[in-house]
């Protein structure tokens, strides 16, 4: 292969790689990044190696509709710079198979790398459907870097941390049920991952199955299920994003007699930076989750940067 494992050439073309990679000690050698890479901060003068295909402004339905439109004529969502990746010559590049709106796609990176003469990169393609797989996915990157033991540290580390959580929300004296919604308009259920951390931080999921991608979902199943907690944590959406559109949840007539409402507990979370990010950043969303479910057993400090309450800002 020609590769030279003393000085690893890293392009990482999804968020939560990004993230692994830096995570295992090897941000200095990352070369080129996607137009998502954005934490830690520094990665950002990196050059971007991708680009949606689509208008990524707009509302959510306004998104989901021209995604769909792409993935139905069986594409990716995004574009790779082939003759960028060429120049920078990496030996690893990271992206991922689990999901074509979230990452460039497997098939689009293989048809870039095919146009490469020179540094044939290692292609290292994780597949993250629950939070098991996102630990292999770590060890995967660790060991395509010649750094397994890297890897087996970072994830005794993070799931040492997650147990601790766990462990002390099992001793709450009420697990209250939560509806987590990954986009609003249609509205999906929060699926993969999601519910396993729902169930750590001591709360019932009712919608979206751990393991599962996230599922489409009814305003009449959300009013049915009457849930205690409303979580919202839109795929790929900041706090202030999300806020832009929680009046098309608000201006439901049936809003305001759910019971998550009276009781003052719908909260909005960073869904692009913490719970739609497969990697070591999914402790901290676990910690997001215990601390709004359980503010009597848990104070990590996340509020006001990774969630808020929704009542508090949309007033009225």
């Amino acid at each position: 292969m020609g590769l030279n494992m003393a000085e690893p050439r890293i392009i990482s073309l999804i968020a939560s790689a990004t993230e692994i990679v830096c995570a295992l000690g090897f941000e200095s050698q990352m070369v080129g990044r996607s137009h998502e890479c954005d934490f830690p901060a520094s990665v950002r003068s990196l050059p971007v190696c991708t680009s949606p295909k689509f208008e990524v402004e707009g509302l959510s339905y306004e998104i989901d509709e021209r995604v769909k439109a792409i993935l139905q004529e069986a594409l990716s969502v995004y574009r790779v710079d082939a003759d960028l990746l060429e120049s920078l010559r990496p030996t690893h590049i990271v992206t991922q198979s689990q999901c074509e709106v979230c990452a460039v796609s497997l098939k689009d990176v293989e048809q870039a790398v095919c146009q490469f003469t020179s540094s044939r990169p290692v292609i290292v393609s994780l597949e993250p459907n629950a939070l098991a797989d996102v630990w292999s996915d770590i060890r995967r990157v660790a060991a395509a870097l010649n750094a397994p033991e890297r890897g087996e540290e970072l994830v005794a580390g993070l799931r040492r941390r997650m147990e601790e959580t766990a462990e002390k929300a099992r001793k709450a004296s009420s697990r209250p049920t939560v509806a987590c919604i990954e986009w609003i308009d249609p509205l999906m259920a929060a699926g993969n991952w999601s519910p396993e951390l729902v169930e750590m931080a001591g709360g019932v999921n009712l919608f979206g199955e751990a393991g599962k991608h996230s599922p489409w979902m009814s305003w009449e199943a959300l009013v049915a299920a009457d849930p205690d907690v409303i979580f919202i944590s839109p795929c790929g959406f900041d706090i202030a994003r999300t806020m832009e559109e929680t009046d098309l949840l608000t201006g439901r007539p049936e809003w305001r007699e759910l019971k998550a409402v009276k009781e003052d507990r719908v909260f909005v979370a960073d869904g692009n930076q913490y719970f739609n990010r497969p990697g070591p950043r999914l402790v901290e969303s676990l910690e997001i989750l215990a601390e709004l479910l359980h503010p009597e057993l848990f104070n990590f400090g996340h509020e006001g940067k990774g969630w808020v309450r929704l009542a508090r800002l949309n007033v009225g």
